[in-house]
């Protein structure tokens, strides 16, 4: 009998061992696959649909900006950042409004909005008539837990002659990651 064991391994390539056990693998890789069929899928919008920006300039010294955000969404307040690009500059930081306090896992105590949050814009020198490109940046994340990129977005926005009243609103187009800038 030892003969024909012999005989039988001399002839097959040798099995290397890996110290795994097979049926110990198969185990663990069927688990995965179960466990990923009844994970539920997590839907959430892009970042444009679900914090949707617009923006018109109300005069030549003011622009408006304004995020209207989807429910069970929202945005951090410290992570907004807006600038307008020459001729015209902001001319001081613009005045936040107050968020909503949360205490988040990555980012510790801080403030947050949902709903719509509307920022005035001082500029420091606009010409009526002219067009002024408003820059943004924002971070928001979904309450099914996830956070999205910091997103940058760019709007065209016509400034309106002097006592014409507010310009038409922009719809800002699909941002972008910020680092791609």
């Amino acid at each position: 009998r030892n003969d024909c064991r012999a005989a039988a391994t001399r002839d097959r390539p040798a099995r290397r061992s890996f110290g795994v056990d097979a049926p110990l693998v198969a185990c663990v890789a069927l688990a995965g696959l179960l466990v990923a069929r009844g994970a539920p899928a997590v839907d959430v919008l892009p970042p444009h649909e679900a914090f949707a920006l617009s923006a018109r300039a109300l005069d030549a010294r003011t622009l408006e900006a304004r995020f209207d955000i989807v429910d069970g969404y929202y945005l951090y307040r410290d992570k907004l950042k807006f600038s307008v690009e020459a001729p015209a500059r902001v001319a001081t930081t613009p005045e936040l409004p107050p968020g909503k306090m949360k205490h988040d896992e990555f980012f510790g105590d801080t403030q947050t909005y949902r709903g719509r949050v509307v920022v005035r814009l001082p500029l420091a020198a606009a010409e009526s008539g002219r067009t002024l490109t408003l820059v943004t940046e924002s971070q928001g994340c979904a309450d099914a837990g996830v956070c999205y990129p910091p997103q940058r977005q760019a709007l065209d926005v016509a400034v309106p002659a002097a006592g014409a009243g507010p310009g038409p609103r922009v719809v800002a187009p699909e941002g972008r990651p910020a680092w791609l800038k």
